[in-house]
């Protein structure tokens, strides 16, 4: 299995949290590096952010072009046509980030997973699939692809959840956010869901949100430093 490659920053020296964050079709690593600075968190605790470029996949509904992918989409229909194999593929080498970083010596459970669009269905599928205890998990504009198949995690049955979604997006319906919701509710979670007046894109509203739901997530842990 082909290693992914990753943007790395850390906002101090040492950090013991870690935020795993994946793009979605078509972008890298890079696409949210600038929102760093724009947490209050990262300039009060050492962080470290990874964004990881997802590996180049023809995507059938763009005409079988070449690209940055996490998966196939087979069909634009309004539950999604994805290549399930391929996703949990993704997750698997996103979960090799999390072994070394483990490795590394920063607990699980000071792990944090997230992910927008394409990269949110991988980060759904790796997060409540883990065998141990994560961080936290954020989805934005996106869907949970693999709520039929997943296999779930007692260790992150209680796993703090947010999910954010533009009102207007055409891309990825903000219907779909909230069927993932509502799964994730009868499945015994209980996610934090906000909509925003946007599209397909991310605003500063929601920014100030993830600062709020992810401020106490990486919080200095004693236990673990």
């Amino acid at each position: 299995m082909a290693k992914l490659n990753a943007l790395q920053i850390d906002t101090g020296p040492e950090p013991q949290h870690t935020i795993i964050w994946l793009h979605g079709l078509g972008a890298s690593g890079h696409d949210f590096e600038p929102v760093v600075p724009e947490f209050a968190f990262s300039r009060e605790t050492p962080v470290r952010f990874i964004f990881p470029h997802a590996p180049e996949l023809p995507v059938t509904i763009n005409g079988g072009m070449v690209m940055p992918a996490w998966y196939d989409i087979l069909a634009m229909d309004v539950d999604r046509k994805v290549d399930a194999e391929q996703l949990r593929a993704s997750a698997s080498m996103v979960a090799e980030l999390i072994e070394a970083e483990r490795e590394r010596g920063v607990a699980s459970e000071n792990i944090i997973l997230g992910g927008f669009s394409q990269g949110g269905a991988v980060a759904y599928e790796l997060a409540l699939s883990y065998p141990e205890p994560l961080g936290g998990l954020f989805a934005l504009s996106t869907y949970f692809a693999t709520a039929d198949s997943i296999e779930l995690s007692d260790a992150n049955r209680k796993l703090p959840i947010f999910i954010g979604h533009g009102r207007f997006d055409q891309i990825v319906m903000e219907q779909l956010g909230q069927a993932a919701h509502q799964t994730l509710q009868e499945l015994g979670f209980e996610p934090e869901y906000q909509s925003y007046g946007m599209e397909h894109s991310l605003c500063l509203e929601e920014v100030n949100d993830l600062d709020r739901f992810l401020t106490p997530l990486v919080a200095p842990n004693p236990a673990h430093e």
